[in-house]
């Protein structure tokens, strides 16, 4: 638990005090029409939105999720964090055209791109979707901010995640869009100040750049390593091998013990004991230093394996047995020696070998760059759709992609310099749920009266940005996408105003559900939330943007199969072993095959949309890409120049 003083509880009364003079200033705004709920009246400079975009996307669960994969992967790691860039592209192509088609949302832009029966589908499946899909992000941000109250003050988990996601819904159920891109804008800036603070702490407290390299060049190799639930009282012995030869050049030459449980002393006992022989160079290489024959691990739990082997090696093969060496079950593959690859932004372990391999590299960033020609090839889309139907002209709107997005490489790449200075003051942490806090476990250890309450304010910051944005974006799609395009056509300025507060507390109510489902395991259901489960739809999302002949059944169709299967590529069957759990970028190729198989046909087999329906968009929009049909009938028409 941590202690507050009084100058950090008035930090801290002194922020919640802003966000509620920021509901009621803006209540006015916020009730005159829709556009001002959702859109703020469409009338912004580019600077707002872009501070909404990095505010936004600067929530308590990315530095968990950030300091995941840094600690496991170093710098390596922050390519997991690269989708962002699409909207580098994005910014320039799909921002553009987007913006011209005056659509309040994704899923009402399908009405204009797609016509008939499969637009009305597609757009009441989408509205749907991004109901869920909203309520399903407050869930994990929302548990997240419960983890760390957790840490912070020992509460129970459910009561951070009940406590300040209710007091983000304050200012939106008052204000709406208003009092969400103008809360995010001070947010954004004290995010990102007391980002900057905490982090340099974090590598001042590791001793400062130099210190870190140094450290890191003398430290002992290690690897995580999750024991199989099937080991329990057995006998085990741990081989590091050279990769190119073959050679073992580090093996125990006794076994150590496995057992069904050990207790909590002496797991954290363990842990300890690797941390420190990490930091402890051993002169004599060519040994396994943890576990050793004094040790006795649990099944099912996850260690850091420990060895000490003579620099001119490489890459390394990581075995155990349990027994004594007849036949070997692969712990890691081409791995690293030592720890200065954590160092290397290209620490990758070969082409598909290993946890890291230059395939999912090479699958990142055609993610990251191509998708930026399409609409919907992240989650991050559909909220930054909202903020580019908020800027004031397609200008304002393209700059504040790109510089939005930009803002979050840069704050990516400050976390990630206080996470390898993290690295250097505890390595060998085995549990992710322990390492994924290391952030936040500088600030609060390291900084100093007085400051420790300012991050907490940053962090209600961080925590209500997100919030915020969510709860506006799913009352949206329920207001205007549902509610008045199916049941209430008719409805008042008034009436949709009361509709999105209701659907704002109905998401509220939602996320909690959610939060609670989803628990601790933040970094694997973010991974799978963040491009596993958006993979079979990623080339079609494209696809509706530039080529005109792709039609409102195959989308729906790629939609449909993508839900299906995702599920059963990535939980079910591996569950089952009816196939093998496969690396995550191999998931994703996967799912863009099985679901081409399926929505490709669909589009060919069923007609093309109607000619004068997409003539009628081309104009408003001006898409690039494959639309010379459709062109050539709007020249036909002397509604656009042959020029």
């Amino acid at each position: 638990m941590i202690t507050f003083q009084f100058l950090d509880w008035l930090w801290i009364v002194l922020f919640v005090a802003l966000m509620i003079f920021f509901g009621v200033y803006f209540y006015r705004m916020g009730k005159r029409s829709q556009s001002d709920f959702f859109l703020a009246g469409r009338g912004l400079p580019w600077w707002l939105p872009a501070s909404s975009v990095y505010a936004t996307h600067t929530a308590t669960d990315t530095p968990i999720w950030v300091a995941g994969v840094v600690y496991k992967y170093g710098f390596a790691g922050l390519w997991y964090a690269f989708f962002s860039a699409w909207c580098a592209i994005s910014a320039f192509v799909s921002t553009r055209i987007f913006r011209r088609s005056l659509a309040y949302s994704q899923a009402e832009w399908q009405g204009l791109r797609f016509g008939g029966l499969g637009a009305e589908l597609l757009r009441g499946w989408l509205a749907g979707w991004q109901v869920f899909m909203n309520m399903f992000i407050l869930g994990w941000v929302g548990i997240a901010m419960g983890k760390l109250c957790q840490m912070i003050f020992g509460w129970e988990i459910w009561i951070g995640l009940f406590v300040f996601t209710t007091l983000g819904a304050i200012y939106v159920l008052s204000s709406g869009y208003w009092g969400v891109v103008m809360a995010d804008f001070q947010q954004g800036v004290i995010a990102l100040l007391i980002i900057v603070i905490v982090s340099i702490w974090g590598v001042v407290a590791a001793g400062g750049p130099d210190e870190i390299i140094s450290k890191l060049g003398s430290y002992n190799s290690s690897v995580e390593w999750e024991i199989p639930n099937d080991w329990q009282d057995q006998q085990a012995i741990i081989r590091v091998s050279d990769v190119e030869t073959g050679k073992p050049i580090a093996q125990n030459s006794e076994s150590f013990a496995i057992a069904s449980r050990i207790s909590q002393d002496a797991q954290s006992r363990l842990e300890s004991r690797a941390t420190t022989l990490i930091k402890s160079k051993e002169t004599n290489t060519g040994e396994i230093l943890f576990p050793t024959n004094v040790n006795e691990l649990q099944a099912g739990e996850k260690y850091t394996i420990v060895w000490a082997v003579d620099d001119s090696y490489k890459r390394l093969n990581v075995d155990a047995s349990v027994d004594g060496g007849t036949s070997w079950s692969r712990v890691a593959s081409h791995h690293f020696n030592g720890q200065s690859w954590r160092l290397n932004f290209f620490s990758f372990t070969g082409m598909f070998e290993g946890q890291f391999p230059v395939a999912w590299f090479i699958t990142m960033m055609i993610i990251a760059l191509i998708g930026g020609f399409g609409m919907g090839t992240s989650i991050d889309w559909y909220p930054e759709a909202q903020r580019i139907q908020s800027a004031k002209t397609v200008k304002d709107a393209s700059y504040a992609i790109w510089a939005g997005s930009a803002l979050v490489l840069i704050r990516n790449s400050i976390w990630a310099a206080a996470i390898i200075g993290f690295f250097v003051l505890y390595p060998g942490i085995a549990k992710s749920g322990e390492y994924e806090m290391a952030w936040y476990r500088i600030g609060f250890e390291y900084l100093p009266v007085g400051l420790v309450g300012f991050l907490f304010a940053g962090i209600l910051a961080i925590h209500l940005s997100t919030v915020s944005t969510h709860l506006n974006l799913g009352a949206m799609y329920a207001t205007r996408d549902f509610y008045h395009h199916y049941v209430n056509p008719k409805a008042t300025e008034a009436m949709l105003v009361k509709v999105g507060r209701i659907s704002t507390f109905v998401l509220l109510l939602g996320s909690f559900v959610f939060g609670i489902i989803i628990g601790e395991e933040i970094t694997a259901w973010l991974i799978f939330a963040l491009w596993i489960m958006a993979a079979g739809v990623w080339l079609p999302n494209i696809l509706q943007v530039i080529w005109w002949r792709f039609n409102s059944w195959g989308y729906l169709s790629a939609w449909m199969a993508n839900l299906g299967l995702s599920w059963l590529v990535v939980w079910i069957l591996p569950r089952f072993g009816v196939i093998p759990a496969l690396p995550d970028y191999l998931q994703f190729w996967i799912l863009i095959v099985l679901n081409a198989i399926i929505y490709l046909p669909v589009t060919f087999m069923s007609e093309p949309e109607d000619m004068d329906h997409l003539v009628a968009y081309y104009v408003m929009s001006r898409p690039i890409g494959f639309w010379g049909p459709v062109r050539k009938e709007a020249e036909r028409q002397g509604l656009i120049s042959s020029t």
